[in-house]
C-alpha cells in the first residue's frame, strides 16, 4: 500500500517525533528530564547528608513539578508514580522520616521508573505499559511501606535492590533508535544571548567598514566577500537563537478571557492563530502588557452582552481572535473582535468633553483620524469607573509600549461589525536595514521598513515641479499630490555650499501618514546596528537611535513618524474615498505605467509593477562570473543587465552606477541605466495593416519606446548548494 493510500492515523508513524509532539509536551519532557538529572545527583549526596533540608527540598521540587504538570497533560501513569514519591519526600522534608539506604534505593528506583515513562512518551507519544522490569505497583507499594514504617530498613533495601536489579541490567551490546529532547536542547541564559547579540552587532559594524575600505582594492575582494557571508550567517544564527514562538504569550489569555467574560456576564469564544510565529524574546516580553490591555478592552468595550447581541442578530457568544503572522521584517499581532465596533461620533464627543481636543479641530478630522483619538492619554468611553476600565489608562499605554520597541499600532473598526487592533513589531531591535541619506553634508539613517520608493529630481525639476500651497511644499507623483518635508529645514541645518545637483524624494508611509522626505543625496544601503541616544538628542524628538556607518562616521537614525507629526502631516484618507465604477474598469496601472530610463543614447521602459527600487551602487560591487554580470546587493547576488555597456565605459571602482532593481519571472534582477527620466503611462501599438498588438514596445511620451524583457536576462550559473561558495571562489580566482 502506497503512502497516498494510507489513513491519516497511519501516516503519523512516518512523521518525526519532533513534528508529532506539541510544543507544550516537548517543554515538559525537557524540564522533567533535567529535574530527574538533578534529583539523581542530589540523591547520592543525600546519603552522606540525610538531614540536609536544602537537598531534600530540591529533590521534592523535582518530583512535585512532574506531578503538577502530568494531570494537565493527561499522563495518568506518570501522575500516580510521582504522587507516591511526593508523599514520601514530603515526610522526609518535614523531618518525620530520616533518609537511609533503603529509602534512597527506593527513590532511585522511582527515578528509573519515571525516566522510563518519559522516554516512552518521547518515543511513541504514550506512557507505555507497566511490566516486570518497571513494575509501577511494586515501586508504589515499596514507597508506601517506607512511608508507613511497615518494613525495616534491611527488608526494604533488599526489596528495592531486587526490584531494580533487572531494570538496571544493561545488554551486552547496547544499541545507540535516537537523541532525546534533552540531548538536542541547550538552555542558555538570556544575558549571554544579549551579550552575543551585542558582539554580532559590533562584527556587523566592522564588516561594513572593511567592505567600504576594500571596495577599490581587487586583492581584498575575495576576503571581504567571505567575511560578508560569514557575518551574515552568524547574525542570522544568533538572531534565531533569540527567537521564541508567540504561544509563550498567547498561552496566558484563555484563562484571562474566561475570567473576565464571567465577571462581565458575557460569553466569549477565543480563537488563536499563528502561535508558531517567532519573535525576539526581548520583544516578546515587551508586548505582553500591550496585548493584555487590548484583550481586556475588546471584551469590556467591544463584545456586547448576550441580550444585545441577540437583538442585533448576532450569535450570543462573541468571538475574539488573536492572530500572529510574519510580514517581511515585521511580525504582526492582531486582536480582532466581532463586537459593536467603535462609534467615531462617541469618540469625538468624549474627546471634546475631556478637553483633549478643541471642537474646531474635531470638525476637520476624518473618521480614520478620529479613531486615533482613543490613543490619547486620559481618553476613555466608559460610562463609569470599574476595576476593568474607565480610568483613562489603556490604549495610550498600548501605543507607547509598542512604539518604544520600534513598532506601530494600527486600528480598524466598523460600527456593529467589530474592531481590529494591529501591532506591527520588528523582528529584532539590534540590527535593521537602512538607507543612508545626506542632508547638508551630514549623514542620517532611514529605516527601510517605511520606505516605499525613491524619486530623483534634477536642479531644473526641483525648481519647476515642486509646488507650494500656503507655504506647504507638494510634489505631484503620478497624478497625486504628495506633501513634502525638507529634512534640512526640519533640522534647521546651517547653509553649506553644495553643487546644485537636484534632490531625492524618499516616499515614506509612517503610521498612515504618507509624505516625501526631501534630502540632498543618497549613500549605499547598510545593515545598521542601533545604539541608544543621549538624553540631549532624545529631547529633540526626531531620532530613534544612532549608529556607526561603514566609513566610521556616526549617523543619527531618523524617526519618520515623528518627522510627519512635527510637519503636521495628516493621516491619509485614501481608504475612505469611495471607489468610482470607472476606476474598477481601468486596467492595472502596473501594466500600463512605465519607468522611463536612459541607457546610453537610447530610452527604454520598465513596467512600473516590476520595479522594486532605484539605487546608486559603487562600481566595485559589480563583478563578472564567466560571461554573466552580477551585483552584490544586501547580502545576495543579482544577475545584472547592462544593455548599453555603461560598466565598460566607467571601469573606475569608485564610480557610482544607477541600478534599477526589478522583479521578473520569480527572481530579482538589476538593470544598469544612465539616468532615470520619468514615470508615464504607455499606450499599446498595433502593427500596420493588421490587428496584432506589437509586443516589446509601447508609445511613451509620444515616442515609440522598447520595453525591457526581464525574462531574457540570463540567470546565474547553476551550481550545487553545498559547492556554491567554493565555486564562487574558484571563478573569482
Amino acid at each position: 500500500m502506497g503512502i497516498e493510500q494510507m489513513a491519516p492515523s497511519s501516516l503519523l508513524a512516518f512523521l518525526p517525533i519532533t513534528v508529532m509532539m506539541d510544543e507544550l509536551t516537548r517543554e515538559f519532557l525537557i524540564e522533567s528530564q533535567e529535574g530527574l538529572d538533578r534529583m539523581e545527583r542530589r540523591l547520592t549526596e543525600l546519603e552522606e547528608r540525610p538531614r540536609d533540608g536544602e537537598l531534600l527540598a530540591e529533590i521534592f521540587r523535582s518530583v512535585h513539578t512532574i506531578k503538577g504538570t502530568t494531570g494537565f497533560l493527561g499522563f495518568s501513569r506518570l501522575e500516580s508514580l510521582s504522587h507516591a514519591g511526593e508523599n514520601l519526600l514530603g515526610m522526609l522534608r518535614d523531618g518525620k522520616l530520616v533518609a537511609n539506604a533503603a529509602i534512597i534505593s527506593a527513590l532511585l528506583a522511582l527515578l528509573d521508573g519515571l525516566r522510563a515513562i518519559l522516554t516512552s512518551i518521547e518515543t511513541d507519544g504514550s506512557e507505555g505499559k507497566s511490566d516486570g522490569l518497571n513494575d509501577d505497583r511494586a515501586i508504589i507499594e515499596r514507597l508506601l511501606d517506607l512511608q508507613n514504617g511497615n518494613l525495616d530498613s534491611q527488608h526494604a533495601l533488599a526489596a528495592a535492590q531486587a526490584g531494580c536489579s533487572d531494570a538496571d541490567r544493561q545488554p551486552e551490546n547496547p544499541a545507540k533508535t535516537p537523541a532525546t529532547a534533552v540531548d538536542s536542547t541547550l538552555r542558555v541564559d538570556v544575558h549571554l544571548l544579549n551579550r552575543m547579540m551585542n558582539l554580532v552587532g559590533e562584527l556587523v559594524l566592522t564588516r561594513n567598514q572593511i567592505l567600504q575600505a576594500t571596495s577599490a582594492d581587487a586583492g581584498f575582494t575575495l576576503l571581504s566577500r567571505r567575511l560578508d557571508m560569514v557575518t551574515a550567517d552568524m547574525r542570522e544564527a544568533v538572531m534565531k537563537a533569540r527567537m521564541q514562538p508567540v504561544s509563550h504569550v498567547f498561552s496566558k489569555f484563555p484563562r484571562l478571557v474566561r475570567d473576565l467574560a464571567q465577571q462581565l456576564g458575557k460569553r466569549v469564544r477565543l480563537e488563536m492563530e499563528g502561535q508558531e510565529t517567532e519573535l525576539d524574546k526581548s520583544l516578546l516580553e515587551a508586548i505582553k502588557d500591550p496585548l493584555t490591555h487590548a484583550v481586556r478592552n475588546s471584551i469590556d468595550h467591544g463584545i456586547e452582552e448576550p441580550g444585545a447581541r441577540q437583538e442585533a442578530g448576532k450569535p450570543t457568544e462573541g468571538l475574539l481572535k488573536l492572530r500572529a503572522y510574519q510580514d517581511g521584517s515585521h511580525v504582526v499581532v492582531e486582536v480582532v473582535d466581532d463586537g459593536d465596533g467603535i462609534r467615531v461620533e462617541k469618540v469625538r464627543d468624549k474627546a471634546m468633553e475631556r478637553r483633549l481636543i478643541t471642537p474646531e479641530k474635531a470638525a476637520h478630522l476624518s473618521e480614520r483620524e478620529l479613531l486615533q483619538l482613543i490613543f490619547l492619554p486620559g481618553f476613555s468611553t466608559a460610562a463609569a469607573v470599574t476595576n476593568v476600565s474607565g480610568r483613562g489608562v489603556g490604549m495610550d499605554v498600548v501605543r507607547n509600549n509598542v512604539e518604544k520597541i520600534g513598532g506601530k499600532v494600527e486600528i480598524e473598526s466598523r460600527a456593529s461589525k467589530g474592531t481590529t487592533l494591529r501591532l506591527r513589531i520588528p523582528l529584532t531591535l539590534a540590527i535593521i536595514p537602512a538607507l543612508i541619506v545626506r542632508s547638508r553634508c551630514q549623514s542620517f539613517a532611514l529605516p527601510q521598513g517605511v520606505l516605499h520608493e525613491l524619486v530623483h529630481l534634477s536642479a531644473e525639476q526641483t525648481r519647476s515641479q515642486i509646488e507650494w500651497l500656503e507655504h506647504a511644499p507638494l510634489y505631484r507623483l503620478r497624478g497625486r499630490l504628495l506633501p513634502l518635508v525638507f529634512l534640512e529645514r526640519m533640522l534647521e541645518q546651517q547653509e553649506v555650499a553644495e553643487e546644485d545637483a537636484g534632490c531625492y524624494i524618499a516616499v515614506l508611509n509612517a503610521d498612515g501618514r504618507r509624505f516625501g522626505l526631501v534630502v540632498n543625496g543618497l549613500a549605499d544601503p547598510e545593515e545598521i546596528v542601533v545604539k541608544p541616544l543621549s538624553p540631549v538628542l532624545k529631547k529633540i524628538g526626531l531620532f530613534s537611535g544612532a549608529t556607526v556607518m561603514g566609513n566610521g562616521e556616526m549617523a543619527l537614525i531618523l524617526d519618520p513618524g515623528a518627522l510627519a507629526v512635527r510637519a503636521s502631516i495628516g493621516i491619509s484618507n485614501e481608504e475612505e474615498k469611495p471607489q468610482v465604477a470607472e476606476e474598477a474598469l481601468r486596467p492595472d496601472k502596473s501594466e500600463t505605467e512605465f519607468l522611463l530610463v536612459e541607457t546610453g543614447a537610447e530610452q527604454a521602459a520598465l513596467r512600473l509593477g516590476d520595479v522594486l527600487r532605484i539605487e546608486r551602487i559603487p562600481r566595485a560591487r559589480m563583478e563578472r562570473i564567466g560571461r554573466t554580470l552580477v551585483l552584490r546587493f544586501e547580502g545576495t547576488v543579482l544577475p545584472l543587465e547592462d544593455p548599453s555597456g555603461i560598466l565598460e565605459r566607467q571601469p573606475e571602482e569608485g564610480v557610482e552606477i544607477t541600478v534599477v532593481v526589478c522583479r521578473g519571472g520569480g527572481r530579482h534582477v538589476g538593470i544598469a541605466v544612465s539616468n532615470v527620466l520619468d514615470v508615464a503611462a504607455g499606450a499599446p501599438l498595433v502593427e500596420a495593416g493588421t490587428e496584432v498588438i506589437a509586443t516589446g514596445i509601447t508609445l511613451l511620451k509620444e515616442r515609440v519606446t522598447s520595453v525591457v524583457d526581464l525574462s531574457r536576462i540570463p540567470p546565474l550559473p547553476a551550481m550545487e548548494p553545498e559547492n556554491a561558495i567554493e565555486a564562487a571562489f574558484e571563478v573569482a580566482v
